[in-house]
């Protein structure tokens, strides 16, 4: 049994989780698997395998751990031979055999780039926007600071999910001001679906006054909140599972597995950046 840690950029992937008829990182970690010859054709999946989460379309990762029984002579370095640019293995390590991905994980960290303004920058506009929208909505740092603290603890967050069952969570939310953004890291030992990104958007529209803090209240109440005050998940474009813990594991870095990730990522880092100076230049140009 070995533990492998993936690195992904997940806008181009229906989430991580195998689905039929759309692509997954799953999908394409399989299939580089059955390239390797590591599992048979046609099989369901690798003996033994279990993954640390199910990352939602959209999401990236840094720390994605899988497991599953694997011959020596796979490490990172050679998985990465058959998985595509935006999918990397970076570090490995070896597991008792009863080890299991999900139910071993101790602890998982997400961490979401918000792009906030903060509200000495930004004139406030009249008008409502939604709790994920108009990126011109100035934030409130201290708003927002306590919004993070009413949303962390021991909750019932049945009002910020849309699963209907193991809705009682203990997440801890955190906030640091980084210039235009809030670097918003959420950990807790597991989490419902779509409930980090509904944790950002409700912080989100107590920070720019479009909520009261008292909203949170209710939002973690027995009661449900009705329709028009339901609260929808922030973009899932800056959300990046960026730690999953196992206390039993010591994972070594492939260096030159990290390095190839390293690259991978700075290009994109440079596409990204080059197409923001464009839009800004079509934006400048229509004012």
């Amino acid at each position: 049994m070995r533990a492998f840690r993936l690195a992904y950029d997940g806008t181009a992937y229906h989430g991580f989780q195998r689905q039929p008829d759309v692509a997954t990182v799953e999908d394409e970690l399989f299939a580089a698997l059955e390239s390797l010859s590591v599992l048979a054709t046609h099989a369901d999946k690798p003996t033994g395998y279990a993954a640390a989460g199910r990352t939602d379309a959209g999401v990236s990762a840094l720390a994605q751990t899988v497991a599953f029984d694997a011959p020596d002579w796979l490490t990172p370095r050679a998985l990465n031979s058959d998985l595509p640019a935006d999918i990397r293995a970076w570090a490995a390590a070896d597991a008792p055999d009863e080890f299991h991905a999900t139910h071993h994980a101790r602890r998982r960290e997400y961490t979401y780039q918000l792009y906030a303004p903060p509200a000495d920058d930004v004139p406030r506009r009249s008008g409502t926007a939604d709790s994920t929208g108009d990126p011109d909505r100035a934030v409130d740092d201290d708003r927002f600071q306590r919004a993070c603290h009413a949303l962390s603890g021991d909750h019932d967050f049945h009002n910020l999910t849309p699963d209907d069952r193991n809705t009682e969570r203990s997440p801890t939310l955190t906030a640091t001001r980084d210039a235009e953004f809030i670097v918003v890291t959420v950990t807790a030992g597991g989490f419902a679906r779509e409930l980090v990104r509904r944790l950002v958007s409700l912080a989100r529209a107590v920070g720019t006054g479009d909520a009261p803090l008292e909203k949170v209240e209710r939002a973690l109440g027995p009661e449900p909140l009705p329709g028009h005050e339901g609260i929808a998940p922030a973009p899932p474009e800056p959300l990046v599972l960026t730690d999953v813990r196992y206390p039993e594991l010591e994972f070594e870095v492939d260096s030159q597995a990290a390095e190839s990730a390293r690259a991978v990522f700075e290009r994109r880092r440079i596409e990204r950046r080059t197409g923001s100076r464009v839009a800004r230049t079509v934006a400048d140009g229509l004012q």
